[in-house]
């Protein structure tokens, strides 16, 4: 499984932010297990510190800005959260003494090669996913936006763009977590449509903003009177004021679809505000940052309430963590005792297995034979060899052991086990592994329905022939 991660040393940026215009000494510092992202204010009296999270965010406009009661701001994160987010840091603590992240090149990738050259570290505890279990959908019609996210091995986001303009079209981008953000995505500069540059002028905006750290699309040709004027508020030389392919400005595009590929980092830093790390494909279609927290808040909403319910969920299209050969390398176990299947999830302190139930079953044949049903025994038996696996994965030689019954408790079978049911088993730990003991509470599930639970403690014993 893997690991969380922060960064490897300190990182110092500086620049100025896009909206504010005021410079900005950011300094990224690695931060504990369990951490998360925040931003730290040192600036301010009684540096107070921001967690990058759904809850804090106040505004929307131009960027995402997080504030807390007292008033603190961070404003125009999702760059370097989408960097951190894509690169798969965990843990980081972010000072800055000033109110805006500096845009830099418009993009994240000066992030990105001050984490490469820093390095990122492992640290000694799990990284936390969490699967999508059913559709989640925002939309916003008046704008055109939608965003769904559909349940899914991995994480992937697909981002469709069309602003009905000659210049910019039609874009796709799609990106899953087994790319390299770094080439794929990092490079990718915000971008802005020509005519919306004086309303951002005129609402206080944009004081950082310049030719070199944005893709300006122009969607018509400009006279040299526009070409003045645009010169002047980027304090540029009127000479140098070109458009090359409907682009103002002396940079060239990375990829043809670079403004969808930038709307879709966007999305990644936006969405890492929910707090989790999640498996799930998302479609996005015009999105903005109001639209991308306004999901972040259902996929919230969402992964809260199912890890409020006790009830695992199964898809048998996902492909399992541990499958029977791979369960045979930890347990002993085998035919006609091997009582698991295949594992289809595992966390810090918890294991989930499947266990289908044919008429096959060799205990069948006298409990009962005209009326078929699973000996409560072997349902304990099968939340005990599931919980043996959790143990066992922790020790570097799980061949070597075994895993024995010292304690059962408050045993509970509340309906019949019979073929053609799937028996969902979820153990999760009560009392780590501490001097060979382990204490654990299971529970077997039909669908939605506990058909039965007991409290267990085992110890586990080198084998004698090791």
């Amino acid at each position: 499984m893997e690991k969380q991660t922060t960064l490897n040393g300190e990182i110092k940026l500086s620049g100025k932010g896009l909206h504010t215009g005021a410079f900005v000494n950011v300094t990224l510092k690695p931060a504990a297990t369990d951490y998360g992202i925040a931003f730290k204010r040192i600036d301010l009296e009684g540096t107070p510190v921001i967690p990058a999270l759904v809850s804090y965010v106040k505004d929307t406009s131009r960027g995402t800005t997080l504030s807390d009661k007292s008033g603190a701001r961070v404003a125009t994160i999702e760059h370097l959260l989408s960097a951190l987010y894509g690169l798969k840091v965990d843990n980081v603590l972010v000072e800055l003494d000033g109110e805006e992240i500096p845009i830099l090149d418009g993009s994240p990738l000066f992030w990105v090669n001050e984490i490469k050259k820093v390095g990122i570290a492992e640290q000694d505890k799990e990284r936390k996913y969490v699967s999508l279990k059913s559709q989640v959908v925002y939309t916003d019609n008046a704008s055109g936006i939608e965003i769904v996210g559909i349940p899914a091995d991995d994480f992937k986001v697909t981002a469709f763009i069309d602003y009905k303009t000659k210049v910019l079209g039609k874009q796709t981008a799609s990106y899953s977590e087994h790319e390299d953000y770094e080439q794929e995505l990092a490079k990718c500069r915000t971008f802005v449509f020509l005519h919306e540059i004086e309303f951002l002028l005129k609402a206080n905006l944009i004081k950082g903003g310049d030719v070199d750290n944005a893709l300006i699309f122009v969607n018509k040709e400009l006279d040299q009177e526009s070409i003045d004027r645009l010169a002047t508020l980027f304090n540029k030389d009127s000479n140098t004021i070109e458009v090359h392919e409907g682009i103002l400005n002396n940079v060239q595009k990375h990829f043809d679809n670079e403004p969808a590929r930038h709307k879709l980092l966007d999305f990644i830093g936006d969405l890492s505000l929910s707090g989790y790390k999640i498996k799930g494909h998302f479609f996005v279609t015009c999105p903005g940052h109001k639209s991308n927290v306004e999901f972040a808040k259902l996929i919230k909403t969402h992964i809260d309430m199912n890890k409020e319910s006790k009830v695992p969920v199964y898809n048998p299209n996902q492909a399992p963590v541990y499958d029977v050969n791979a369960i045979k390398g930890f347990l002993a176990h085998r035919y006609p005792f091997l009582m698991i299947d295949k594992i289809i999830e595992v966390g810090e302190d918890y294991i989930v297995g499947i266990k289908n139930i044919t008429a096959n079953e060799p205990y069948f044949q006298g409990h009962f034979p005209e009326q078929p049903v699973m000996p409560g025994v072997l349902q304990i038996e099968a939340m005990a060899q599931t919980g043996g696996i959790l143990v066992l994965r922790s020790i570097p030689d799980p061949e070597n052991y075994s895993t024995y019954f010292a304690k059962i408790d408050n045993v509970k079978f509340r309906r019949q086990v019979v073929p053609g049911d799937t028996l969902i088993i979820k153990l999760r730990v009560t009392e780590p592994l501490r001097r060979s003991f382990v204490q654990m509470d299971g529970e077997v599930y039909v669908g939605d329905t506990l058909v039965s639970s007991a409290s267990m403690m085992a110890q586990v014993i080198k084998n004698r022939n090791n």
